[in-house]
């Protein structure tokens, strides 16, 4: 291909490859298309989109040239999305009109629905709209759907691409728009639009658009319209039509909840009861789905009502309490959907039977103590000669022990036992034994005494010992069941007297506990392992048994430690010994063996974790060094060498040497960024671990932290972590963090002055996370640079800027949406500069907002927040008293 022409002959050929089954001819392919794009991109996107504009090619190769377009367009990943914005914003102008004209042409010339075309118009849309680029667009697309004589699969096209661009889009971008949009997409869904298709197009964008639609439902008559529309549409005999208005009302409720008395009592109750009770199992899941979310609504707003009551204020919206009117109505019908299953159907698709239980714990948590009686009617069916029966009577328990108050539930739950045990051990349905083993755990968790108090509790323990070696999904809710269990016994034992012991001496678990860990990990081993999760479940089981473990049972820790390294060790072997075909099936087992050591490994005494840990280091660092390496994997390592650094202290300091090219390597891994954040970690662990001793290490990680916060490409979730390991070595070397303050400086205040878009939850919580960084730099630095040999202390090197962190204190005081977190943190921040700067700072801190700021902190709910701010105001005393 050369540079500037494209053979768009050739292009159609390797497009059609994506559909193949022919690997190598895929794998050519996209290696075509890589090619292309690192030579000339504006080249091939530009025949992408005329592959997609010739309606002689084939239906394949429009597909895939508007899929590829559409990914060299947009990402899911907010850090590349904007760079392919950038990219986009760069190319030449001519090539950005045509490439437009040749998406929007497409609408409606498709045979396949939904329309590709549409979606690639929305990527061009979204990056272009929000600099006032492609103004004429939103006209278009309006009237392809509202003008007469428009061809149908044109405006079906049109009306996806409405939906699509509102969507992702900044309301506000569009809100001069917006009446003509929701008209032309409300408009396609009315009951006197003829062609369903176009209805169906209709009720998904409406579906996309609806937080788009605040206005609107805002205005009672614009809403009583809305609704109207919608509602007629759930009426359609078409299903795919019904499906979509019902998704509609779904996510109505949960936008608008607030608006839907009047809609429920008319029309939206009868209409999703019907739907629950549907032949149907699409139009079924929907109407469940509604009741779904009417719980969660319900559940947030009594949530809401609490923290309101608590603050003394009345709630923002107040429940109606639909659901525990429509209890009585909805159990019964959810309770017969339990029934609907046969033996084998597929645990991964998504039916009416695994929604109503959903649903049901919904209801549990929703309406707590009113379900109980439904639920317990319901267990008549233990003993039903039909398994679908017995196992919805067992189910519909185990789904309603989370939300009742325990006392309600505990004598029902404690009748059910026995039958639990015999049907574990006995009933001849997997599906039956499977879920009995679900509904054991589920009590253990919400009701632990009833489990260890039963004069059957061994019986049952046994029952799930048996269930180890039984079918696969069986054997992985057995395990789920013991790690339940030994939380809920360990919980237990903790609460008992014992004196001068800071853990219990013994619990139910121990007389078996040595067989059951033995059992977990042949289940491990089992052939069958790799399905339905059991190696995994086998694994984590171990792990809390490992964690809730009483001191009787330590002699089994040290046996299971030297098995699990064995393990490791076997495994590490025969990596090396394999292909690169066959390593990938181990990478599995390895996370899990390295979750299982970190987890035993902290179980040990430090004595005697200093006697394995040559040869738990040695595994470490044979995983770090292999080529054939995952990141996940890598990711793994670092963090089972976290665990050994907290365990063995300034021992560690032996293993430097052999880890040190490691470390670096791993911290100048930014494409991998989960595996630089997991050596990040690792550098906080080693000030805590080394402490002044840090300091010859501390040149060279200073220079690759730098290094990787000013890489743009790093994902922005290390930085705040970063960020506090600049604080972290602080405080292990003092003083002589001094060389390294005017850099640190620099970074912190740059940060500090990064702003994002409130309405973007994600860039809201991340600047939350970075400002919670910040402050935690902060606080340790003042506390590193302080010392009590006047020679040494250095905290005179930051007073030129107590200013600048003043002002964050401020700017944080006055965030009414900051986090729990923040405020202490904050709060922490002021009590350190002023115990350790005294009255030298008190003007500096005479500011109405750091007076707001500790008032907030005292307020708190959080008993840190609350124990932090009272120090700091203390604190603040002692200088305005002087």
């Amino acid at each position: 291909m050369h540079l500037n022409t494209m053979n768009e002959q050739e292009l159609s050929k390797v497009l059609e490859a994506f559909v193949s089954s022919d690997k190598d001819a895929l794998q050519a392919a996209q290696k075509y298309l890589e090619d292309a794009a690192s030579t000339n991109l504006e080249l091939l996107l530009a025949g992408l989109s005329n592959r997609l504009a010739d309606v002689n090619e084939s239906e394949n190769t429009r597909k895939a040239a508007a899929i590829q377009l559409k990914n060299y367009l947009y990402s899911k990943d907010e850090i590349v999305r904007v760079q392919y914005q950038n990219r986009w914003l760069n190319f030449d102008n001519n090539t950005k009109i045509g490439i437009k004209q040749n998406t929007l042409g497409s609408l409606g010339t498709e045979s396949g629905h939904p329309s590709n075309a549409a979606q690639c118009v929305a990527a061009i849309a979204q990056i272009e709209l929000p600099v006032s680029h492609w103004p004429e667009l939103i006209q278009t697309l309006v009237n392809n759907c509202t003008l007469d004589g428009v061809n149908t699969r044109v405006k079906e096209a049109s009306i996806e691409a409405l939906g699509y661009i509102v969507e992702d889009i900044d309301p506000m971008l569009l809100y001069n728009q917006a009446n003509a949009i929701l008209t032309a997409i409300i408009n396609s869904l009315r009951i006197q639009e003829s062609n369903e298709r176009v209805r169906i197009a209709g009720a998904q964008a409406l579906c996309n658009s609806l937080e788009f639609c605040k206005d609107a439902f805002e205005n009672q008559t614009e809403r009583n319209y809305i609704m109207q529309v919608v509602c007629e549409a759930t009426q359609s005999n078409n299903v795919k039509l019904q499906v979509a208005a019902l998704q509609c009302l779904c996510r109505i409720m949960s936008l608008y909840y607030k608006y839907m008395e009047m809609y429920m009592h008319q029309a939206l109750f009868a209409i999703t009861m019907s739907a629950v009770n549907s032949e149907d199992d699409e139009v079924a899941l929907q109407g469940i789905e509604f009741w779904s979310t009417t719980c969660d609504e319900e559940i947030d707003l009594a949530l809401d009502a609490q923290e309101a009551a608590d603050m003394g204020e009345p709630p923002d919206v107040v429940s109606k309490h639909y659901m525990l009117g429509a209890l009585q109505y909805l159990i019964t019908p959810l309770l017969k959907r339990l029934t609907i299953q046969e033996e084998f159907d597929d645990e991964d698709e998504w039916n009416p039977n695994k929604a109503a239980g959903v649903c049901l714990m919904l209801i549990a948590q929703c309406c707590t103590d009113s379900v109980v009686p439904h639920v317990i009617d319901f267990q008549q069916h233990l003993n039903h000669e039909d398994w679908r029966y017995r196992d919805a009577a067992i189910m519909s328990f185990g789904c309603i022990v989370d939300g009742p108050d325990p006392k309600t539930l505990q004598q029902h739950a404690w009748n059910l036992i026995p039958h639990l045990v015999r049907m574990l051990k006995n009933d001849p349905s997997v599906p039956v034994r499977d879920t009995c083993a679900w509904t054991i755990g589920r009590v253990c968790e919400r009701l632990p005494q009833t489990i260890i108090m039963h004069p059957e509790c061994m019986q049952l323990i046994q029952a799930l010992l048996l269930s180890l070696n039984s079918d696969p999904r069986v054997a992985t809710n057995a395990c789920w069941a013991f790690s339940s269990l030994a939380e809920s016994a360990y919980e237990e034992a903790e609460r008992q007297p014992n004196e001068n012991e800071d853990e219990p001496q013994t619990y139910i678990l121990s007389q078996c506990y040595e067989h059951v860990i033995g059992q977990l990990l042949a289940t491990a081993d089992r052939a069958d392992a790799s399905q339905n999760n059991l190696r995994s479940a086998a694994y984590e089981a171990i792990m809390e048994l490992l964690k809730s473990s009483p001191r009787d049972c330590y002699t089994v820790v040290q046996k299971t430690t030297v098995t699990i390294i064995e393990r490791l060790q076997q495994l590490l072997l025969h990596r090396q010994n394999a292909n690169d075909k066959s390593a990938g099936q181990f990478n599995d087992l390895q996370s899990l063996l390295c979750a299982t050591l970190q987890a035993v490994l902290r179980r040990m005494q430090p004595g005697d974790a200093l006697q394995i840990s040559d040869t738990v280091m040695s595994a470490f660092l044979m995983m770090m060094s292999s080529n054939n390496q995952s990141s996940a994997l890598q990711e793994d390592a670092l963090m089972s060498i976290t665990t050994l650094l907290e365990i063995t202290g300034s021992n560690f300091a032996k293993y430097m040497d052999s880890f040190w090219p490691y470390l670096l390597a791993s911290l100048q891994n930014h494409a991998e960024y989960a595996v630089c954040g997991a050596a990040v970690g690792v550098v906080g662990d080693m000030c805590r671990a080394f402490g002044p001793e840090m300091i010859r290490f501390c040149d060279k990680l200073m220079e690759l932290l730098v290094a990787a916060l000013s890489d743009a490409n790093l994902h922005q979730s290390i930085k705040p972590t970063i960020l506090s390991t600049f604080g972290d070595i602080a405080i292990a070397i003092g003083p002589n963090f001094v060389k390294y303050l005017q850099v640190v400086i620099h970074i912190l205040q740059q940060a500090s002055g990064a702003n994002v878009d409130k309405s973007d939850y994600e860039m809201w919580d991340y600047f939350n996370e970075l400002r919670e960084g910040i402050i935690e730099a902060y606080c340790s630095i003042v506390q590193g640079l302080k010392s009590d040999d006047p020679s040494l202390n250095q905290s005179e090197a930051l007073r030129p800027y107590l200013q600048m962190i003043v002002q964050l204190l401020i700017n944080v005081s006055n965030d009414k949406e900051k986090t729990e977190s923040l405020t202490a943190a904050a709060c922490g921040l002021l009590g350190d500069v002023v115990s350790t700067y005294g009255t030298s700072v008190k003007q500096l801190v005479q500011y109405d907002s750091i007076t707001n700021l500790l008032t907030q902190g005292r307020r708190s709910r959080s008993s840190k927040t609350k124990s932090t701010a009272s120090w700091a105001g203390r604190e603040m005393k002692k200088i305005n008293a002087i």
